[in-house]
């Protein structure tokens, strides 16, 4: 941006006065809230939201400096909370994407784990051979999700995408209910609290981990 495109001093200096308006506006909201789905509140999130990306671009524009919080805009945020007030129940779910990347590896080692079985238990081991998908079954049925997750280069994944969402219920559900389709019931409005990993929030920053939100539906 050149020097006549920059904002002005005085410029920046009301955005910052327009940062501390909306966040008092923000508390008032809050401080005022009727229940869980506030139409106030939702709003003055969203003008606090505004208010400090429009303070944060200027102050780039004119000093070349970011704030060292961000709030994420309307789009990315999650609709107004609808669920019990005091939960008694809550569901944890989770999705994370991984890329084959180097599928000797992978094979070798689920190929290791059914050796070990066998030493083990005794009888004839499981042959992975060149089956990728027989590799998976091995390697799931072996280890946790989370040992994975802080594995995943020793097994030839690499890490894509992955979210956790934890939603409230007023109670568990009936046992095998929804065993057949886990992840259908998922509503984003009965959501308490949600971490998101993905290296598009690094998109500026390769050399860095893929960044972590978190995201409250207050």
């Amino acid at each position: 941006m050149s020097d006549a495109a920059q904002p002005t001093a005085a410029e920046v200096r009301a955005a910052a006065e327009a940062v501390k308006t909306a966040l008092d506006h923000h508390l008032a909201a809050v401080e005022r809230r009727t229940g869980d789905d506030d139409v106030a509140v939702y709003d003055a999130f969203n003008a606090l939201a505004a208010a400090a990306e429009f303070y944060d671009e200027l102050l780039y524009d004119r000093y070349d400096e970011v704030t060292p919080f961000e709030i994420p805009g309307a789009e990315d945020s999650l609709p107004p909370y609808t669920g019990p007030e005091e939960p008694n129940a809550l569901s944890v779910l989770i999705r994370r994407d991984y890329a084959v990347v180097e599928p000797p590896r992978l094979l070798a080692q689920a190929q290791r784990i059914a050796d070990l079985d066998q030493d083990e238990r005794g009888g004839s081991a499981a042959v992975v051979g060149s089956s990728v998908h027989a590799a998976l079954g091995v390697l799931f049925g072996e280890y946790e999700p989370d040992e994975i997750a802080s594995r995943h280069a020793e097994f030839g994944l690499e890490e894509g995408d992955s979210t956790l969402w934890v939603t409230a219920a007023e109670d568990l559900p009936e046992a095998g209910e929804w065993l057949g389709a886990p992840f259908d019931d998922a509503d984003p409005q009965l959501v308490v609290c949600r971490f998101d990993v993905s290296a598009v929030f690094d998109e500026d920053e390769p050399d860095e981990e893929p960044a972590s939100l978190a995201a409250d539906s207050s």
